[in-house]
């Protein structure tokens, strides 16, 4: 065999210049890595995920519920409770996906043993992210079980939230690993969570209906996935049309596409090229 030929060889069955080849099997490889190594950390992971946002509930719901009493008709704990599981998906999926990711590829050297298996670039991001986003629309139900307790009324539409938050933790994952391959330091994380993370989840209509802001502001809400999932729960439990919500679906859908393209591109470049 010429050196031609070998090098030819190689190429093709090296995994991560497998031409065309997108596969369920190295996402779902991907997906039982990341349960086996779940299964060592889960309760740390599931205390801070479930804690904080319900501790944001009840000093909030508490608090300014006795000042505020109820907002569009609504106790403002239920209006509260409602719009947490947005900002729950959000810790839950942005974080993950942006530090340990970072951790990962620029610490541990992780993807390079994943990039050794028959696994290439793309089915390893949209294996992380989508582990991220199972996890996300899990744990992003304990603020509404809670809500509940406190006199939410319970709908049958309120089933929907666990999908709600898969799709929208999906892209906020993405979002997170996409960040994670751009920033040249850990330190950078402080500008992304004061610059970009905390904003989000303010202009969103988590704690206020987004009417009561700046027109600015309401028009930078609208641009905001995470304002199109606080309505999405919000409305399983309160009622929404069809349209808009096939609408705030279609603004999560598009978000998530956009940023797997990106994510998958700057990866790409980080771990290959």
């Amino acid at each position: 065999m010429t050196e031609t030929e070998d090098t030819t060889v190689q190429r093709t069955a090296d995994p991560r210049t497998r031409p065309g080849g997108f596969e369920f099997t190295p996402i779902a490889g991907v997906l039982a890595r990341e349960w086996a190594l779940y299964r060592r950390t889960w309760a740390p992971i599931t205390f801070s995920a479930i804690v904080e946002p319900v501790l944001y509930l009840l000093a909030f719901g508490m608090g300014m519920g006795a000042l505020v009493g109820s907002i569009g008709g609504y106790d403002y704990i239920e209006f509260l409770g409602t719009g947490i599981v947005a900002m729950a998906v959000l810790f839950s999926s942005m974080f993950p996906g942006l530090i340990n990711t970072f951790v990962r590829r620029r610490f541990q050297h992780s993807y390079e043993g994943v990039l050794a298996a028959p696994v290439d670039v793309r089915e390893l991001v949209t294996g992380e992210a989508l582990w991220i986003a199972l996890k996300a629309g899990v744990y992003g139900c304990a603020p509404l079980l809670v809500a509940i307790g406190f006199g939410l009324e319970p709908t049958w539409a309120m089933l929907l939230v666990p999908f709600v938050g898969v799709l929208t933790g999906f892209g906020f994952a993405l979002l997170g690993i996409l960040l994670s391959a751009v920033i040249p330091s850990i330190r950078m994380v402080d500008y992304v969570i004061s610059g970009l993370i905390t904003p989000l989840f303010l202009v969103a209509g988590t704690f206020f209906p987004i009417d009561q802001l700046p027109e600015w502001a309401q028009a930078a809400a609208l641009v905001n996935p995470l304002y199109h999932c606080v309505q999405l729960v919000r409305g399983t439990a309160f009622g929404i049309g069809v349209l808009p919500a096939l609408g705030h679906l279609a603004v999560i859908a598009v978000f998530a596409a956009a940023v797997w393209g990106l994510a998958v591109y700057r990866m790409h470049r980080r771990l290959i090229d």
